[in-house]
């Protein structure tokens, strides 16, 4: 007698997580780009310390909220939309089932029938539309998105957002609250990197790529928007003040 298997054991706690992946990996690389590339632009413009705090702080919070509020809308438009798409196709099918009816009526009594062993036939053969409507259902379009909360949508985009949007930010704070002993801008490059490899190994599990290539092209993401950022805010303070 062979000894059956013991089932595979999920990670429960991990699901809600695994389902909204693709916001909170969407929502963390909008962050950390967001936030590095003002922490950037204002070392090169050459500000505060301070100034940079307020700055990051003001773009973490606005952005992350319109941020949320644009994925929620997005999510919530397109699952009304299916369902005013639902509701006109099922109300097609009832019409079709209604002519349908009437041509089996028609073909029963071509056949003999008639009286209630013409109707109750009619009937049995009608009422096959709540199976037909839940076929139409399973088939119809039904994508994972229309089956996720567009309120968690918003919220998972915005947490992502501002959680791995603090990261470029907290040398920064801790600088000012503490005095931070090491070069500001070098140790924010390396946390943010971290964060931009993490996210990439995040990214990979819903593109189903490579993991090097998931780190690679998040990694040269964060750093062209860093660049970028520096030297426009460069230009712009040799511009201004220079004048």
């Amino acid at each position: 007698m062979t000894k059956q298997k013991p089932p595979i054991k999920t990670n429960n706690w991990f699901n809600p997580i695994q389902k909204y992946l693709g916001e909170i990996v969407y929502g963390g690389i909008d962050g950390a780009v967001t936030t590095f590339a003002v922490v950037s632009g204002a070392v090169g413009a050459g500000l505060s310390n301070s100034v940079i705090v307020i700055l990051g702080f003001a773009n973490l919070l606005a952005d992350g909220f319109a941020m949320s509020v644009g994925a929620y809308l997005s999510a919530k438009s397109v699952k009304d939309s299916q369902t005013n798409i639902d509701k006109t196709n099922i109300e097609y099918l009832h019409s079709n089932i209604a002519e349908e009816s009437t041509k089996i009526k028609e073909i029963l009594i071509s056949k003999g029938y008639k009286g209630e062993s013409l109707e109750t036939t009619v009937k049995e053969i009608v009422t096959q539309k709540d199976i037909w409507k839940k076929e139409f259902k399973k088939n119809n379009i039904d994508p994972i998105n229309l089956r996720k909360s567009a309120f968690k949508i918003g919220l998972s985009t915005y947490l992502a957002f501002i959680c791995v949007g603090l990261i470029p930010l907290t040398v920064y704070v801790w600088d000012i609250i503490w005095n931070f002993p090491g070069h500001l801008f070098l140790w924010t490059s390396i946390l943010t990197s971290s964060a931009f490899i993490l996210i990439g190994l995040l990214k990979t599990y819903i593109t189903e790529t490579s993991k090097l290539k998931g780190i690679f092209e998040t990694l040269v993401l964060g750093a062209i928007a860093a660049t970028v950022a520096y030297y426009v805010g460069d230009i712009l303070e040799a511009i201004i003040v220079g004048s």
